[in-house]
Formats: structure tokens, C-alpha cells, sequence
């Protein structure tokens, strides 16, 4: 039985909006300043991320890079760093998704695959035998690659867009109240801007393997999934 997924809604509550409000609203002087704003903002996407990987009780690789990549944040400006290292560490999360994905090609079983077929959701012995049937496993592996590759290169249009997004937004002097101000418009702004192509790009990716999928086996993709 597949995971429970998270609720889309908290996600974006809790590691969008509630920071970027607190960062543009609260960092003046006359209410929580820089460093308390920094603090508290920055402890709801913590805060988020360690509850869901307590609650599925195993360690998620993306899960865990992305807290890293909030500790990052608050030590480049509780350390008040130059802020080039925040558009370095922007564009270095999704980096080294991308390296990752990338590499998983070469093996035996991309991380594609492993996302599409290997989360129980999936009809694999249906669909392994429907491959051997027809004789087209080796085209259905190549187009798994294929769609691998794909995968990698939205983790760099990612990690280019967030760089650009961070240099172009990020000006001010880390710890002062303009610094959190044009944090939190970075925080806001990333959803929309780049997150979402992304997604998009994503679930492209996903339609491509479907179709893929129902041409090579000759299966619906009601029969596709497990239990039908």
C-alpha cells in the first residue's frame, strides 16, 4: 500500500506562504526584527519537513536535502554571509537532484522508474508480462532513460532559475530587515516561478511514459494500476 502523500495545501502553508509573510511583515525593528524573524520564519519549513519524516518513519533522501537547505538558509544569515551564497546554495539543492537523477540512468533501475513503478501504485508483474508478451521490454527500458534524462534536465532548469531568481532579488546585506524582506519575496515568488514549470514539466514527463506504457502493452490505464 502506497504512503500517504502530503497535503498539498499545508506544504505550501507552512514552506511558502507563513515564511514569506513573516520575512516581508515582521523583520523591522518594531516588531520581531531581523534575527527573531529570521528564526521564527525559517522554523515553520523546518519545522514541517522533521514532522514529515517522523511521521513516515524512514529517512527521504529529498525530504532530508531539503531541510539541509533550510539550515543553510538561516546560517547564511544568522553567520550574515555575503548573499552570493544564497543564490550558490539556491541553485545547488536542486544540482544536486538533478546529478542524482542523472547518474540513476546509468544503472539498472533510473529513479523514474523507481517512482512510477516501484511505489505500489503500479500494476509491475501485469505490465512486466504484458512487456515480455509483446516483446518490447528493451524499447520500453530505453524510453525509461529516456524520460530519466528528461527529469534531470527540470532539476536544471530549476537550479538556473533559482540562481537567477536569488542574484536578481537578494541585494541587501544579510541580517538586516531589507535582507528578510527580499527573502521572503524570493520565497513567495519561487513557487510560482519556478516550482510550477517545473511540476509541469514533470507531469509531461509522467504523460509521456503513460502513453508510452498503454502503446507498448496494450493495457488501459485503468489496468495499469494495481488492483484493476
Amino acid at each position: 500500500m502506497p504512503a500517504k502523500k502530503n497535503n498539498l495545501l499545508l506544504d505550501i502553508i507552512f514552506s511558502v506562504v507563513a515564511p514569506s509573510v513573516i520575512f516581508m511583515k515582521l523583520s523591522s525593528p518594531e516588531q520581531l526584527g531581523p534575527l527573531y524573524a529570521l528564526l521564527i520564519a525559517l522554523a515553520f519549513p523546518l519545522g514541517w519537513g522533521a514532522y514529515d519524516l517522523a511521521k513516515s518513519k524512514t529517512v527521504n533522501f529529498i525530504a532530508a536535502l531539503g531541510l539541509v537547505s533550510v539550515l543553510l538558509t538561516g546560517g547564511i544569515g544568522l553567520f550574515e554571509l555575503d548573499t552570493k551564497w544564497l543564490a550558490v546554495k539556491e541553485a545547488l539543492v536542486p544540482a544536486v537532484f538533478g546529478l542524482i537523477v542523472f547518474a540513476s540512468g546509468f544503472g539498472k533501475s533510473p529513479l523514474v522508474r523507481k517512482f512510477l513503478l516501484e511505489t505500489g501504485v503500479m500494476n509491475t508483474d501485469l505490465i512486466n508480462q504484458r512487456l515480455a508478451e509483446t516483446g518490447t521490454t528493451q524499447e520500453f527500458n530505453a524510453r525509461i532513460r529516456q524520460a530519466n534524462f528528461y527529469l534531470s534536465l527540470t532539476f536544471v532548469f530549476s537550479s538556473v532559475m533559482n540562481f537567477v531568481l536569488a542574484t536578481w532579488l537578494v541585494t541587501a546585506p544579510t541580517g538586516s530587515e531589507a535582507f528578510n524582506e527580499q527573502l521572503g519575496e524570493l520565497t513567495l515568488l519561487s513557487y510560482p516561478m519556478i516550482a510550477i514549470p517545473a511540476w509541469l514539466m514533470m507531469i509531461a514527463i509522467l504523460f509521456y511514459i503513460w502513453r508510452t506504457l498503454t502503446r507498448l502493452t496494450g493495457l488501459s490505464m485503468e489496468q495499469l494500476l494495481e488492483g484493476d
